[in-house]
């Protein structure tokens, strides 16, 4: 059976290196199964980190109602990067600077700075060990007392955890290349302690207005960036004293300003977009996408 999907259109993106592809479903009664999701990860030219689905509004307040599916067919109630080009999609062919967008974990306010750069108000982060979510109370959420040791003999130990609409481990290391991410961060994602898994950042200070950035990111793998867990480092980085408020993160794929505002706890992102190209779903890819 074709899927509904197949012919329609979409745009390829990334977000300092952040893997986009944006499929535009408003005006339609469409939606996006797991499998879809899968399936149009799969094939080069709509492969992504994250699906950004974006359907009508669902309330007044709102310009238009996102899910985002990762490369596994699961879905992420945030992704920054990937906000950021939606932004840019929706306001292309307008004059307005500004919108906002409806995730599951809220409403996203987005402002246009220049042609290819965006600032996203990601919200307040949230620190109940409950909120994360962790699978067992922890007296402080700053300092867990968790242990992994690596293959070479090193210890990633003392994370802070921060849920900024999806959960976050952040760990403070001397060197973001030195702890195997690629190998680990799979074993860390769905360690016990994350009952919905994590994402994990590999986190080195380089001074208080500076920090480096490795994620691996739940249901996608290493990604070239990712704009939440650069708002959950620099959240987690300012909480233990190591940073300022406002702080460069530099991922892979390029660097993100990220302000943790003192005024009312919000974390705003700022960062570039990347058009690629645009395309259409084959109904090939749909075969067996169905179930």
């Amino acid at each position: 059976m074709t899927s509904p999907l197949a012919g329609r259109p979409f745009v390829k993106m990334n977000g300092a290196g952040n893997v986009i592809t944006i499929l535009d479903l408003r005006g339609t009664t469409l939606s996006v199964s797991a499998a879809e999701a899968r399936a149009i990860a799969h094939h080069h030219s709509s492969h992504f980190d994250q699906l950004m689905v974006i359907f009508d509004p669902r309330s007044k307040d709102s310009d238009g109602f996102m899910r985002i599916f990762n490369t596994d067919g699961s879905e992420s109630s945030a992704c920054g990067n990937g906000t950021r080009c939606v932004s840019w999609h929706m306001l292309r062919d307008h004059n307005k600077n500004h919108l906002v967008l409806e995730t599951a974990a809220g409403l996203l306010e987005c402002r246009r700075e220049a042609e290819f750069a965006f600032t996203i108000d990601m919200g307040m982060p949230r620190f109940e060990w409950q909120d994360i979510p962790l699978s067992r109370a922890v007296k402080e959420i700053d300092h867990i007392d968790f242990s992994y040791q690596i293959t070479n003999g090193k210890t990633l130990n003392d994370p802070a955890c921060v849920n900024m609409g999806n959960p976050h481990a952040i760990f403070f290391v001397d060197d973001v290349e030195a702890y195997a991410l690629d190998v680990n961060g799979p074993i860390l994602e769905h360690d016990p302690l994350f009952p919905e898994r994590a994402n994990i950042s590999l986190v080195k200070i380089v001074s208080r207005d500076h920090l480096i950035q490795k994620v691996w990111e739940r249901g996608a793998g290493l990604t070239l960036a990712c704009g939440s867990g650069a708002c959950a480092a620099v959240v987690a980085a300012s909480r233990r004293g190591f940073t300022e408020r406002r702080v460069r993160v530099s991922l892979p794929g390029g660097d993100l300003i990220i302000d943790y505002r003192a005024s009312d706890l919000h974390v705003l992102m700022t960062g570039p977009v990347e058009y690629e190209h645009q395309g259409t779903l084959e109904a090939s890819l749909f075969a067996t996408s169905r179930s």
